[in-house]
């Protein structure tokens, strides 16, 4: 069979492979982070968050018209249209190493004879089903994210530049350079990651079209390639739609003219430009320039892409974030401008001080006839700055994060070492090769791994020792631990190795590819401390590079056993030997971490928000997580449409104030009464509280009109002389009419001897913003016409106060005017109880909590805790109000829902108080199944702990401990008090046994 037959035909079998096996692993719902939003702006046409993703969105549109109006199962045809996208990359991949096999092994077809080919196709097979299997690439491949069509890009163009140079000298083969630069061109609508490639693909054209190769050369083509880069990103992606808006801003303001046209004017200009450009090239023969102005064209058609976000913002969708429907905003959307800018060449350190403050760049905004300046950005001026700042941020979180790291005093002052050591240990070795280390070496388990290079959770391991080292069953016997043993790490070093020595060029160009897709996005994002979740998949194209020489090492192994016996059977034993300890062991090992196929958590979670709504409430919500589903749900699924979502992050834009002002599915608009000149961008940004002396409570209504006044004898002077608004008091009350509340259902009519007269409450920031501003207006004039809620997953420093006056229905706290209940120490966890119970028994959903072969770390980290949590809460006010059957049930369904989990050591003490209320409501056999639990939970940790005591004292986690012996304490008084004197017994003496173990740890604590 043909050399080329069979290399098309292995490649399609690594897409069978992978494809299959995404498949099979597949969530069958919407996924955690972007992914909901991804799918309601697919599914819609919508604009989601910066830069857009305009590609993506239009793709994930074709796929989810596979679901044929059965809206549940859209979001499984747009996570197969990423496991597509993934078993493609696989297969390019392949022809990636073979290619790149083939010229490691020209000149030498005679010595390989007949095991040429198979030698060949054999690292193909190796490196490519290596990478799918990966970690990091699997966990994209199965949702509807970003990385799964970025990822194929890559592959493409990088195959694509390989096929050039296969056929450089033939005529015609500058296609594959433009076909390039068009792919490069459409990936910006998908992720900006695939421009990585350039300086790498930069190299490869040298290397074919050059004769006279050098050092000084080579280093100018990398240079070149960098420069590309950045005119790519800069030039055309972010200075094309910035001239636009000043064109615009010149027609609007200086000639009069409409919107949109000065932009339209400069675009018309430079399609020419091009044109004639393009021209003149083919005129005067010069067929590098033309070259080079053909890739021009090709990147702005694929580019073009972007004309989706304007036009569809313009349509004025549900989700339309920052309604970039000018091109300033436009410009500010695409640079994400939103989410501020990290340095990099120069800055500050952590402990700098901000000793002056100079006028930045005009902020400009669409008014009704005209661009309007609505302030200038500031540029702040440090006490004292360095080149290359790494430790910068001076967020008190952040700063105490870099003392702890690097073990620094409090007064002590950073250096330039420090900021370097900072660099090296934190950002280069915890956010990237501890990610790499997972996907070739092994993982621990899933958990956030960020903050400690010690700890177990979010680690690297080969395997190797961990036999020895007592690990507990609830890491060992977890589906997300992974030890690979370190074989796809050592092949890919052997294949590095072998490709160094023999092609030195090509081993430069997979270097090069790896460097940048994977160390130069560390050096330029530039992150300042922990993120809100781990990073690995902005890093995939580097595991991708690394790939390659994991392929190439078949080659390697095979020329080493060829020493002992003939070619073919070297290629044949050498190939098998790699499947089975690369693919093989990977897929094996990763499956059962990568099997999503039951979850439905994120669908079912989002759902029980809705579900724990009254009809036309308000939710106000704060995370992605809590968030992204939610919109899928309503968006997608057009489930209850009445709720109107309200992300509190997006409330600070005057943009979403005003879509906020507006219908929406079956939702009112909201009771916002500020007119959109009270709030627009530069008006209001901020207003700090100034202490008036204000005696006892004013009402939130004077508060509201105050703080939204323009008249200055009702406003303060700012230092630089300007008029403002400050917040004169923190001290809120709201007056109560009975006949308002009772009228719309607020409470029921045996609530109201409950009926507080005023709420009072006292406000707990040093300033307003936008949204805080938004929600005294609703409070001020909402009049109990809907229902206000929160999700139970916010942060209190969101709830501006209102604690006394929330109540859980669910997933929900709502605000109900109640008398405040003083004598209730933890405010958040009062309940309305029978709407809640009837929310939660018999609405709720509970996404295959108890039978999912697989939880993913937000489903186990995050909502099993809120669950467990929310049926604790449920149960306890049931009790207090004297329904003990009822909260009986609730233990119950808890005890049949919800598997036994223990994400963390808190949740052993949480079911500890699980086990009294059992003990107290008589229900003795469930209390001893959930003493046994969780006794095999802690005496599993704490013996690992004990085996740390002896092997390592350093190694010992005194909090879980701590903790540990705390709950097993409880426990042993809950037994007792229920006078179960056996169980009490056992407890007590390993009590008794793990206080004696541990003494030290308990008095270096006391």
């Amino acid at each position: 069979m043909q050399y080329n037959k069979i290399n098309n035909l292995l490649g399609w079998l690594c897409f069978v492979i992978a494809l299959i096996t995404y498949t099979l692993t597949l969530e069958p719902s919407v996924s955690f982070w972007d992914c909901g939003e991804f799918i309601s702006c697919a599914f819609r046409l919508q604009v989601s968050h910066q830069p857009g993703y305009p590609m993506f969105a239009m793709l994930g549109k074709v796929f989810s018209l596979l679901s044929f109006g059965d809206n549940s199962k859209v979001p499984f045809y747009t996570n197969m249209m990423s496991a597509i996208a993934s078993a493609a990359t696989v297969m390019f991949l392949f022809w990636t190493i073979t290619a790149m096999a083939k010229k490691l092994l020209a000149g030498r077809e005679n010595e390989f004879g007949d095991a040429y080919t198979i030698a060949i196709m054999g690292s193909g097979l190796v490196g490519a089903l290596a990478f799918a299997f990966t970690d990091t690439f699997w966990f994209s491949a199965v949702e509807t994210i970003v990385f799964a069509l970025s990822s194929l890009c890559i592959a493409v163009v990088f195959w694509a530049i390989l096929k050039w140079e296969a056929h450089a000298d033939e005529p015609g083969a500058d296609r594959w350079i433009i076909f390039i630069a068009y792919v490069i061109g459409l990936s910006i609508g998908i992720h900006l990651l695939n421009l990585l490639t350039i300086p790498a693909i930069a190299l490869v054209y040298y290397f074919r079209r050059y004769k006279n190769i050098n050092t000084k050369s080579a280093i100018l083509a990398f240079l070149i390639g960098v420069v590309i880069l950045g005119l790519v990103q800069y030039g055309i992606r972010g200075y094309t739609v910035k001239f636009a808006a000043y064109f615009d801003f010149f027609f609007v303001n200086s000639l009069g003219m409409g919107f949109g046209v000065g932009a339209i004017f400069f675009l018309v200009l430079l399609v020419a430009a091009l044109v004639f450009s393009i021209q003149y090239s083919i005129r005067k023969r010069k067929p590098v320039l033309n070259l080079i102005l053909l890739c021009v064209a090709f990147i702005y058609f694929g580019y073009g892409c972007f004309a989706y976000i304007p036009i569809r913002a313009a349509a004025n969708p549900n989700l339309n974030n920052s309604h970039p429907d000018n091109p300033f905003i436009m410009y500010g959307y695409l640079n994400r401008i939103q989410y501020g800018e990290n340095p990099l060449l120069t800055g500050p350190y952590f402990d700098a001080q901000v000793i002056d403050q100079k006028e930045g760049n005009t902020i400009y905004r669409k008014g009704e006839t005209k661009y309007e300046v609505a302030g200038k950005r500031p540029n702040y001026v440090y006490d004292h700055t360095t080149i290359f700042p790494r430790m910068y941020s001076t967020d008190a979180n952040d700063v105490g994060f870099y003392r702890g790291w690097l073990q620094m005093a409090d007064d002590q002052k950073p250096t330039f070492k420090d900021n370097l050591a900072w660099m090296a240990s934190w950002q280069v070795y915890q956010m990237y090769f501890r990610y790499f280390l997972w996907n070739f070496v092994g993982r621990y388990n899933d958990q956030d791994g960020q903050t400690s290079t010690e700890a177990i959770d979010g680690n690297w391991t080969t395997g190797l020792l961990d036999g020895g080292r007592h690990l507990p069953k609830s890491v060992v016997e977890d589906p997300s631990y992974t030890p690979l043993y370190g074989i796809p790490f050592v092949l890919g070093i052997v294949g590095l190795i072998y490709h160094v020595n023999r092609k030195k060029r090509d081993a430069l160009v997979i270097a090069l590819l790896w460097f940048f897709t994977g160390l130069a996005v560390v050096l330029y994002v530039n992150q300042p401390s922990v993120q809100p979740r781990e990073r690995d998949y902005s890093y995939v194209g580097s595991f991708y590079a690394f790939a390659v020489w994991i392929g190439l090492s078949v080659i390697a192994i095979a020329d080493l056993i060829k020493k002992k016996v003939n070619a073919r059977t070297s290629a044949l034993v050498a190939t098998v030997i790699c499947l089975l300890i690369a693919p093989v062991l990977m897929g094996f090992k990763e499956w059962r971490g990568h099997d999503r196929s039951t979850k439905l958590t994120p669908h079912d979670m989002a759902y029980n928000y809705l579900m724990s709504c009254p009809p036309n409430a308000i939710l106000f919500t704060y995370g992605d997580n809590d968030t992204y589903s939610l919109w899928y749900d309503q968006e997608v699924e057009g489930i209850r449409p009445d709720v109107r979502i309200v992300n509190l992050s997006l409330f600070t834009g005057d943009w979403y104030i005003r879509q906020m002002q507006k219908p929406m599915n079956q939702s009112a608009p909201l009771p916002i009464t500020m007119p959109y000149d009270k709030y627009k961008e530069g008006v209001r940004d901020v207003i700090y509280y100034s202490d008036s002396k204000i005696a006892g409570y004013t009402p939130i209504k004077d508060i509201f009109e105050f703080l939204t006044s323009d008249d200055r004898n009702m406003q303060g002077q700012s230092q630089g002389g300007d008029y403002v608004n400050y917040l004169p008091t923190k001290n809120f009350s709201l007056s109560i009419n009975p006949d308002d509340v009772l009228k719309n259902k607020v409470i029921t009519p045996d609530q109201r001897g409950m009926l507080a007269d005023t709420m009072k409450w006292k406000y707990t920031s040093n300033y307003v913003t936008k949204e805080n501003l938004a929600i005294f207006d609703m409070l001020a004039h909402n009049d109990w016409k809907r229902p206000i809620c929160f999700t139970t997953t916010m942060g209190s420093e969101n709830l501006i106060g209102l604690q006394p006056y929330l109540y859980k229905e669910g997933f929900t706290y709502r605000l109900l005017p109640l008398k405040a209940d003083t004598a209730n120490h933890d405010q958040l966890s009062k309940t309305n109880t029978m709407v809640m119970y009837n929310n939660m028994m018999t609405k709720f959903k509970y996404g295959n909590f108890k039978t999912a072969k697989y939880l993913d770390h937000e489903s186990r980290n995050m909502f099993y805790p809120v669950l467990l949590t929310t049926f604790l809460d449920l149960a306890r006010g049931l009790e207090k109000e004297g329904r003990g059957d009822l909260a009986i049930k609730v233990l119950h369904k808890c005890d049949d829902e919800l598997p036994n989990l223990y994400p963390y050591i808190d949740i052993a003490k949480r079911k500890m108080y699980m086990v009294e209320l059992a003990y107290r409501l008589g229900d003795i056999s469930l209390a001893k199944k959930i003493t046994n639990d969780i006794n095999s939970f802690l005496t599993d940790q704490l013996d690992y702990n004990a085996y740390n005591m002896t092997a390592d004292a350093n190694k010992v986690d005194q909090r879980d401990v701590y903790i540990g012996l705390q709950a097993l304490n409880g426990l042993v008084e809950a037994s007792t008090r229920a006078h179960q004197d056996a169980v009490a017994k056992k407890l007590s003496a390993e009590l008794k046994d793990y206080e004696t173990k541990f003494a030290s740890v308990l008095s270096s604590i006391q």
